[in-house]
């Protein structure tokens, strides 16, 4: 794990304070205004870190050319959770949870949207595998708009480790696939459940889908033969949402 970790954009660096994540160093550009600037600046302030007012070129720099809105920070890397702790704390709270599993979904820009999806629509932790999944890294953090620091996301071995722990917390397993005659409306997601996201290119591998309890497709009705996979994985997030409002 790298021993710091470079985000930017000014609400990605409010969030990770207000989260009370590490910030080693704030990099502020000269002559910065606005509300959000000064918000920032209040809560640098407040929590006593450590600033430096630099130009334009060194936040390039430090953001590897990235829109850093004048703003960037060093802080540690994202903490993993443990996902048997997680599990058992989130069935203490609900009778009905709900974890997104990523199977290999390699896309930074990807994994950001779909944590900042995943944190809008109430679901209690996300879990990537180890290999072959995207970085948690800076592109990550300013994609999710924070809310990487508000969810908890376990990293396993396998996505089929997850799968057997979530199956024997009595959790339904749905992959979201077109291997399947069954329709994301023919699926009942108001229960237990954990919902699986494949990879960009692959989807959800074989052997993840024989563990699932369901498979589900979205309609296409264009002709374009897939959605990217934050999209979809939206979609099924808020049919979860609508199914139990």
């Amino acid at each position: 794990m790298e021993e710091n970790t470079v985000i930017f954009g000014i609400r990605a660096i409010i969030e990770a304070i207000e989260s009370g994540s590490s910030i080693n160093k704030v990099y502020l550009q000269k002559g910065l205004r606005g509300d959000l600037f000064f918000q920032l600046e209040k809560l640098v302030k407040k929590n006593k870190i450590s600033t430096s007012v630099v130009p334009n070129e060194k936040l390039d720099r430090l953001s590897k050319h990235s829109n850093h809105q004048g703003a960037v920070a060093k802080i540690s890397p994202v903490e993993f959770h443990d996902l048997e702790n997680l599990i058992e704390t989130t069935l203490e709270n609900t009778d009905k949870p709900l974890f997104l599993l990523l199977d290999q979904v390699s896309d930074v820009r990807n994994f950001g949207a779909i944590i900042r999806t995943a944190e809008c629509t109430g679901v209690h932790g996300i879990i990537i595998q180890k290999g072959g999944s995207a970085p948690v890294n800076a592109e990550t953090i300013k994609t999710s708009a924070g809310a990487a620091f508000k969810i908890p996301i376990c990293k396993v071995d396998h996505i089929k480790d997850a799968i057997f722990q979530l199956k024997a917390a009595d959790i339904k397993i749905v992959s979201a696939t077109e291997k399947t005659e069954d329709s994301i409306y023919d699926i009942n997601f108001n229960q237990p459940l954990a919902i699986i996201m494949g990879s960009e290119h692959k989807g959800v591998s074989n052997s993840v889908l024989k563990l699932s309890d369901y498979k589900a497709k979205l309609p296409l009705l264009g002709e374009i033969e897939s959605l990217n996979v934050s999209v979809a994985c939206g979609a099924f997030l808020y049919e979860t949402v609508r199914q139990r409002l």
